[in-house]
């Protein structure tokens, strides 16, 4: 299965994009656009279709993290992890689990968990 693209709330334009312009510029990834309160996250020095959108919501109701909701983006080392998890921090994420290894899930897991300024709840791995 491939994803085409995934669509979160976010309470907080401003915010939401400083915080993934922080967490993504360190994995690889960068703003492919921002319009009309639609921010696209892409592949950096790719053309290709965006991945991941920060949106308003359509209906105008407040944007509300998922309870159960988690998504993760895939590190190219634990450096890139540690990286990632000091920008989200400095640009308005909470912690939600220190870089480190994840022995429970699998011997060669390494992860670090955010919250971005809406609360939604997201996850920067490597396997080492």
């Amino acid at each position: 299965m491939t994803i085409g693209y995934v669509t979160i709330g976010a309470l907080d334009e401003a915010k939401s994009q400083a915080f993934y312009d922080a967490v993504f510029g360190e994995i690889g990834s960068e703003r492919k656009f921002a319009d009309g309160g639609w921010t696209g996250y892409g592949r950096r020095g790719e053309d290709g279709y965006d991945v991941f959108i920060v949106a308003k919501t359509a209906n105008g109701e407040p944007a509300r993290a998922g309870n159960g909701i988690m998504l993760a983006f895939k590190a190219k080392d634990k450096s890139e992890v540690e990286d990632a998890y000091k920008a989200g921090l400095g640009a308005g994420g909470t912690d939600e689990g220190a870089p480190g290894p994840r022995p429970a899930d699998s011997k060669t897991f390494y992860g670090a968990y955010l919250r971005d300024p809406t609360g939604n709840k997201i996850c920067v791995f490597c396997r080492p």
